[in-house]
């Protein structure tokens, strides 16, 4: 029986629960927001929340008690200069936790616990530079597509108009050559004319 004992033990032992809950909390600290389970957010929200008070306070003994906690000298250091001040005239409830609904698998619900004042917060360097490559990119292929386009629309007109100076080359032999053969059958029929005269004669 499960007596005075408070909290979730998330199918794990304490020292995997503690440490799990450090990783998560540190991921929270450093990314502004963490997509996980509804058991897990409603675990590390009181956890993180109480690193920000420490963060609050700013002196030496709780930065020691936060690196002891979460093992991420990171995630203390982004704690101490960022969250620290800007939560400093707040008095608790530094995150909010929104439900996305139910994980395909296992069908175990999810939620986005993430930093009041993060969804403000513009996309890093680094992601905007990547954003940049792949529209770079994006225009780089369309531009190739519609050159390769446009060489086949001409190879296509080459082609059509080749065809046609061929056609028309034949037509042209082909009226040269009937005109041979009619020069040669009246030079024949003159031939034998003159030939019965003379046999007349």
């Amino acid at each position: 029986m499960r007596h005075l004992k408070r909290g979730r033990t998330l199918s794990r032992r304490r020292e995997h629960r503690r440490a799990m809950l450090s990783n998560l909390a540190a991921s929270l600290i450093k990314n502004g927001r963490v997509k996980t389970t509804d058991a897990k957010a409603k675990e590390v929200r009181p956890f993180v929340e109480r690193m920000v008070t420490f963060a609050k306070r700013g002196d030496l003994h709780a930065r020691r008690i936060v690196l002891s906690r979460l093992k991420d000298p990171g995630a203390v250091k982004k704690l101490f200069e960022e969250f620290g001040p800007k939560f400093a005239d707040r008095s608790g409830g530094y995150t909010r936790i929104l439900k996305l609904g139910f994980r395909q698998g296992d069908n175990s619900p999810v939620s986005l616990i993430e930093f009041i004042g993060t969804e403000l917060v513009k996309p890093s360097s680094k992601t905007a530079k990547k954003k940049a490559r792949t529209k770079k990119g994006e225009a780089a292929g369309k531009e190739t597509l519609e050159s390769g386009q446009a060489e086949e629309t001409e190879e296509v007109a080459e082609d059509s108009a080749d065809k046609v100076e061929a056609d028309e080359t034949e037509e042209k032999t082909g009226d040269t050559d009937e005109e041979q053969d009619t020069g040669e059958t009246s030079s024949g029929d003159e031939r034998v004319q003159s030939d019965g005269g003379k046999k007349n004669g």
